[in-house]
């Protein structure tokens, strides 16, 4: 009878979160309150709450708000504090317009490149590099449609051609501002055999090692797809461009352009250099993410009093900081919330009973079923919802138990399921950045997401070999 309560409930807490991801719907509250009723029916069966170390209030009604309570301090302390303060730099660099400096530097030379198809792959590659600025996908397709569509069509490009790229320019670069990779990170630091890990070591120990050479195989792929698609569409040469403004430029000398170019990514430069110093070194620097992040917003503060001369301006302007800050919290809410659905399932006995069912494939040859499972939910999932990271961040709290339990490295379930996620995005017709992208070149959801499928699909066939290679 247990059993049949405990696989009931859990079927249906997933079914409404299918449901509202389907539907996009914001998830958050969603996640707390079955998380909140499943943690119920734990009590009810006489399970408890399953928390390490979890003390009662005393009343058993209000158990599963302290879970909660204590959930949010965990996160607010750990992860949720790196996405904060990360929330917060990005506001501020696009305060400054930054932002827009490092945007017009990268794009800019690509008006010299006469060959259309050469321009392909090279500008998919800068648009994810771009990416590491701008991380939302849907504003830096803005930014590029405005800037880069009116150069690429000049050079001949087809219009559907220009608008895949731009729809495939935020994907999986590795960089350890990402929230998800701060989320996978923090986990895998809370188990023994991934002790002290750092954001830092997860991207370029693991995360680069597939995502570096699956963006090169899918820069390779757009070449040929949208010469493929072109050719078979005919020439679009007496195609009406589509009517986009420019973005405003940042006027300033040689030297405000190279130092605002550099501040939107001087976070990054700022860990690659202390990991390459670490890698081929004896010396140890303890630098976190944040801390770097607060160092380049030090910089970036005394770059502005430089540049205006008004401290009252400039240090009233920092307060978008703090701003971008707050504007963080849905992300690590939505941490919280996961966490709390999870707690609700362990609650019931019914990650117990999924690390069971994965016992039965340790040290058989089919160790990769359980990352394939997971990789072709988000597959369904984000394809239906146009959500990369929704589900993504739910499954976190999951990946290191249900990893343990099938005998094999939680990163060959990480990987592959956080850049099948990113990727796929561009899959979605429904997706934000596709439909910004159609709207803006006047053609349907559908032909954008002809031009993107082959290229993404083919970076996530590819991206899941090399991870089962490399850390099955």
């Amino acid at each position: 009878m247990m059993d049949i309560i405990m696989y009931g409930a859990a079927i249906v807490a997933i079914l409404i979160i299918v449901y509202m991801l389907i539907k996009q719907m914001d998830i958050k509250i969603t996640l707390f309150f079955i998380g909140i009723a499943l943690m119920f029916i734990a009590i009810a069966m006489g399970n408890g709450i399953s928390i390490k170390d979890f003390e009662s209030t005393g009343a058993v009604w209000l158990d599963p708000l302290l879970a909660i309570v204590n959930q949010f301090k965990s996160t607010l302390t750990s992860a949720g504090f790196i996405i904060l303060v990360l929330g917060g730099y990005t506001a501020y660099m696009s305060h400054i317009k930054a932002n827009d400096v490092t945007v017009n530097v990268i794009t800019k030379p690509l008006g010299k490149i006469k060959s259309v198809y050469i321009l392909v792959p090279v500008v998919f590659l800068l648009g994810n590099l771009l990416s590491l600025v701008i991380p939302s996908a849907s504003n830096l397709a803005i930014i590029l449609l405005a800037t880069l569509f009116p150069v690429l069509r000049k050079t001949g490009m087809s219009t559907l051609s220009a608008a895949a790229i731009i729809a495939t320019s935020a994907t999986i670069i590795p960089t350890p501002l990402g929230g998800d990779n701060v989320a996978v990170a923090t986990e895998l630091a809370q188990h023994a055999a991934f002790a002290n890990m750092t954001v830092t070591d997860y991207v370029f120990r693991y995360h680069a090692l597939v995502s570096i050479p699956t963006l090169l195989v899918i820069a390779v792929a757009h070449y040929f797809w949208q010469k493929r698609m072109d050719k078979k569409m005919g020439t679009e040469a007496g195609e009406l461009e589509a009517e986009l403004k420019d973005i405003k430029l940042v006027e300033g000398g040689k030297l405000f352009t190279f130092v605002y170019a550099l501040l939107p990514v001087l976070p990054i430069l700022f860990l690659i250099a202390v990991f390459i110093l670490q890698s081929v070194s004896d010396i140890k620097i303890d630098v976190s993410v944040e801390i770097v992040a607060l160092l380049s917003f030090a910089i970036a503060i005394v770059c502005e009093l430089v540049r205006h001369r008004k401290t009252k301006e400039v240090l009233n302007g920092t307060e978008h900081f703090f701003k971008g800050m707050g504007n963080a919290m849905p992300i690590v809410a939505l941490l919280v919330a996961a966490s709390v659905f999870v707690t609700g399932l362990k609650s019931i006995g019914m990650i117990k009973a999924l690390e069971q069912a994965m016992i039965g494939i340790q040290g058989s040859s089919l160790g990769f079923v359980l990352p394939l499972i997971l990789v072709a939910m988000t597959a369904l999932i984000v394809i239906l919802s146009g959500s990369g990271t929704a589900l993504f961040y739910s499954m976190v709290p999951l990946i290191v138990p249900l990893a343990a339990a099938a005998g094999i490295n939680p990163i060959a379930v990480s990987i592959p399921m956080g850049l099948a996620g990113n990727l796929l995005r561009a899959v979605s017709p429904v997706a934000a950045v596709i439909l910004i992208v159609a709207g803006s070149v006047k053609k349907s959801p559908i032909e954008i997401v002809k031009r993107t499928s082959v290229p993404m699909i083919v970076g996530v066939v590819f991206m899941f070999i090399l991870s089962m290679i490399f850390f099955l």
